[in-house]
């Protein structure tokens, strides 16, 4: 896991910072940033980056302490943030105690964001009361990376900062009983934009409330994460630190594409990155990754690499032909695949964009029978033009109408048939439900989020 801001610079841990650090990493925290909120604080973050493994810093002057900062503390900070610094922050607007003039605030902020677009650096965004400004600010400037930390639960916050290419960071407050708005909002972030911190030594979580938080009890958050997004602890901790690691250190890992990787307790075989269409939803548009996996393949696997990465079928829940392309496009693999799986995976299913009789010119839903329990088509509209506007198909007109005839024949032949769509805004859920009802299929809608 990713503490992505803890104090640790903080006065409140100099008796006992190793043992904090040592319970961290028992409790399997690797990695944690510490940003500055003045100029001794950026200077102590950095100290404690060169000394131990796993600690990176930011620098950067907190909006509650700008009041009292000289020229000379932005020079220092910008020759701070050129000497090891991963991150500019933490900055942003606090109107709450109203220590500093909202002017000063303002001016620093739009500092800070030049100093990080100039360096290349992301930036840690801190709001409090001044949503709207901040929003206002964010809009015009338009930082290049970044992320919203301890996020308040405003959904139209989020949207912005999604929409400029923004992560956003939850904490302790995720965890309180009175928390039933940002829990809300934060179930309709998709965990690919999110990361988790403790802001230690602040805002413990519930099970520890108005003790000193420190970054062992990330868990505790990343489990209530996990629980509004109906996926495991290790999803999100796994996701979550990707996401950290590819903003602050720019490197997740080297990993390869994934041919077959977990979600829950299914397991999902990635054997395409072609798809024939282009969605305007599609994770493809902006991102690599699915709950922490790198999903463009260097190569299109063989049926025995796909078995060989599959491992022991009968320990997962199903196996699922989805990843990052249209499964169909390689349906041959896909047959050979899944005659290996009858009798050893509890259940296999196939998410598909519905084209596979159109890419393979001829009727495959009987192939497909005998391999498969479930398919899931993507259907995301209720016509054919509302689906070439949302879904850019290669095959252009009446794509839709061989969708839904996929549908009808799979649905002869395969016991469990769903149809899904994204709740696009503007899109008439309720005519996509009247066709899926006239069609015999059920209907499951997925959330649309806006990212960038």
């Amino acid at each position: 896991m990713f503490d992505s801001h803890a104090h640790l610079d903080f006065p409140q841990f100099d008796k006992d910072r190793e043992e904090v650090l040592r319970r961290a990493a028992e409790a399997g925290v690797t990695d944690i940033l510490v940003p500055g909120v003045d100029v001794a604080t950026s200077e102590r973050a950095l100290l404690l980056a060169e000394e131990h493994t796993g600690i990176c810093a930011a620098v950067g002057i907190h909006p509650n302490s700008t009041g009292d900062a000289d020229e000379g503390d932005w020079l220092r900070i910008e020759e701070l943030a050129r000497s090891g610094a991963v991150a500019l922050g933490e900055t942003g607007l606090d109107y709450y105690r109203k220590t500093t003039p909202p002017d000063v605030q303002r001016k620093a902020f739009r500092r800070t964001l030049k100093i990080a677009g100039s360096l290349d650096l992301p930036a840690i965004i801190h709001c409090r009361n001044a949503d709207d400004e901040l929003i206002s600010i964010l809009e015009e400037v338009r930082p290049g990376r970044g992320v919203l930390h301890c996020f308040n639960g405003n959904p139209r916050l989020a949207e912005v900062a999604m929409s400029l290419g923004l992560y956003i960071s939850v904490g302790g407050p995720l965890t309180y009983p009175t928390a039933d708005d940002l829990r809300k909002a934060v179930a309709g972030i998709p965990t690919e934009k999110m990361l988790v911190e403790t802001d230690c030594p602040y805002l413990a979580p519930q099970s520890r409330r108005g003790e000193r938080n420190e970054p062992s009890y990330l868990p505790e958050i990343v489990e209530t994460l996990a629980g509004l997004h109906g996926c495991s602890a290790d999803d999100v901790a796994r996701t979550t630190t990707v996401n950290a690691r590819r903003l602050f250190l720019r490197d997740a890992g080297d990993l390869e594409g994934a041919v077959a990787y977990k979600i829950r307790n299914s397991l999902y075989l990635n054997i395409t990155n072609r798809c024939t269409n282009n969605c305007s939803f599609c994770v493809r548009t902006w991102s690599d990754f699915v709950k922490g996996h790198r999903l463009w393949l260097e190569h299109e696997p063989a049926a025995d690499e796909i078995m060989s990465a599959i491992g022991d079928p009968a320990q997962y829940d199903e196996v699922v032909f989805c990843g990052y392309g249209e499964p169909t496009t390689r349906l041959a693999v896909l047959l050979e695949v899944g005659r290996r799986l009858r009798g050893k995976a509890k259940r296999v299913r196939l998410d598909t964009n519905g084209h596979g009789n159109i890419i393979n010119d001829r009727d495959i839903t009987e192939e497909l029978a005998e391999v498969l329990d479930a398919v899931s088509v993507s259907l995301n509209a209720a016509d054919d033009e509302t689906y070439r506007n949302i879904c850019a198909p290669s095959f252009g007109p009446s794509t839709f109408d061989r969708v839904v005839e996929f549908i009808k024949l799979a649905k002869e032949r395969i016991p469990d048939v769903t149809a899904t769509v994204v709740a696009v805004p503007g899109l008439d859920l309720n005519a996509c439900r009247s066709l899926c009802d006239e069609i015999g299929v059920p209907l499951r809608i997925r959330q649309y989020h806006v990212v960038g």
